[in-house]
């Protein structure tokens, strides 16, 4: 089964083309999707080869036709007989990948007043694989998916409460398809069944989040009702007193939707070092002295302890604790200053395996660490296309 998976993001439309033993084909992306960018550009790779060039797509519509036909001429591949779509928000509907339809669409349409950002664009995307190919299974796979086995306790907000019954406000968390696959495979390194396993995963990269997962099942994440909710970002806010929203509005008399854009884009590491939203950029301007990259590297760092600490809380204590997304991956430096001082709390990072693991696989805990700490790779587009086998294994032929 060749399984094309795609994944819309505000700028960008990333997309892998995956074989029947879950090899992949081939890979690329269209950037400069968004309304400011100079130029569209096309990346692919496969088989050795790389291929960059300008396009003329304008959309993510456009953009899907031509990077889905660019990855099956390189590779010379029939149509896929399914593609996984990755969906920011299922709301409460959804708990696993979904075979789509028209009334699955529909629905997720109908989920765009949670994600207005996100949900859009993942129908553009849905709506041109579609056309584009009537004959294959297309799958919606739900970053809020995993998340559906959260508490009462964990997803509420203490507000009104049909705010959530009449309206549906409540956490939903996000980045479902990185917290499930590095946690299964985290208790595979474990060696040992879900069962009575206690795993913190962190998912640090431009976006960022934290999930508490017991016997393999989240119970709570950092995530809320929006991907705005949580840890500091490269450009959103995370956690911010809600009076912040009416103190700004008033203060600069702006509405709530501009004061949200603050928040989604102007906020974050960008915001507080005024420089980037780059993890790596900013230890190198830390380490030359800047004042301003060294405040937003410590805000940050901080907000991630306090969320391991808080799952720590949660679930009694914990077997292993994953670093997992672009930073979470390859920087030991980001790894090591988390992990300063929680030495107390059974966390030992071993300095010498911590700098072995940049950009690679492994454990970085110290022999005395009660906990294990591991780095394992966020690919998403592969957790995606595993839930989308899966689930087309399951169905008649």
């Amino acid at each position: 089964m060749k399984i094309l998976v795609a994944n819309c993001g505000s700028s960008s439309l990333k997309a892998k083309l995956f074989d029947e033993g879950d090899v992949v084909l081939a890979s690329g992306q269209v950037t400069g999707l968004d309304a400011g960018a100079s130029s569209t550009r096309l990346q692919i790779a496969w088989g050795g080869q790389e291929r960059e060039e300008e396009v003329s797509a304008k959309d993510h519509a456009g953009a899907f036709d031509l990077l889905s036909r660019a990855l099956l001429d390189a590779t010379g591949s029939a149509e896929p007989d399914a593609i996984g779509h990755r969906v920011v928000h299922g709301g409460d509907r959804f708990s696993q990948a979904t075979l789509i339809d028209d009334e699955v669409e529909a629905a997720i349409e109908a989920l765009v007043p949670l994600a207005p950002l996100h949900n859009p664009l993942c129908l553009v995307g849905i709506r041109a694989a579609r056309r584009a190919f009537p004959q294959a299974r297309h799958v919606a796979v739900f970053d809020t998916a995993f998340h559906q086995t959260l508490p009462e306790s964990a997803y509420l907000y203490a507000l009104p409460y049909d705010a959530y019954a009449r309206d549906g406000v409540r956490r939903y968390g996000f980045h479902g398809s990185s917290h499930r696959s590095v946690s299964q495979r985290a208790i595979e390194w474990l060696g040992r069944g879900p069962d009575g396993t206690r795993v913190i995963t962190c998912h640090l990269g431009a976006g960022c989040s934290t999930a508490a997962i017991r016997d393999g099942r989240s119970i709570d994440t950092s995530m809320g009702m929006t991907p705005l909710e949580g840890l500091v970002m490269s450009t959103r806010s995370g956690d911010v007193d809600p009076g912040v929203y009416a103190f700004l509005a008033e203060r600069r008399g702006l509405d709530a939707r501009e004061v949200e854009a603050i928040l989604q884009k102007e906020s974050g590491l960008f915001g507080l070092s005024g420089h980037t939203g780059d993890l790596k950029r900013l230890f190198e301007l830390a380490e030359s002295g800047d004042e301003a990259a060294e405040r937003a590297l410590a805000v940050f760092c901080h907000r991630v302890r306090r969320y391991i600490g808080a799952h720590l809380g949660v679930l009694g204590g914990v077997d292993a604790l994953v670093f997992t997304g672009g930073a979470g991956e390859n920087s030991p430096a980001l790894r090591a200053r988390i992990l300063g001082g929680m030495e107390g709390l059974g966390l030992v990072v071993d300095e010498a395996r911590n700098l072995a693991c940049a950009g690679r696989e492994g454990t970085i805990s110290a022999p005395e660490s009660r906990a294990e700490i591991y780095v394992i790779e966020a690919d998403e587009e592969r957790a995606i296309a595993d839930e989308t086998r899966e689930l087309v294994e399951r169905l008649p032929s």
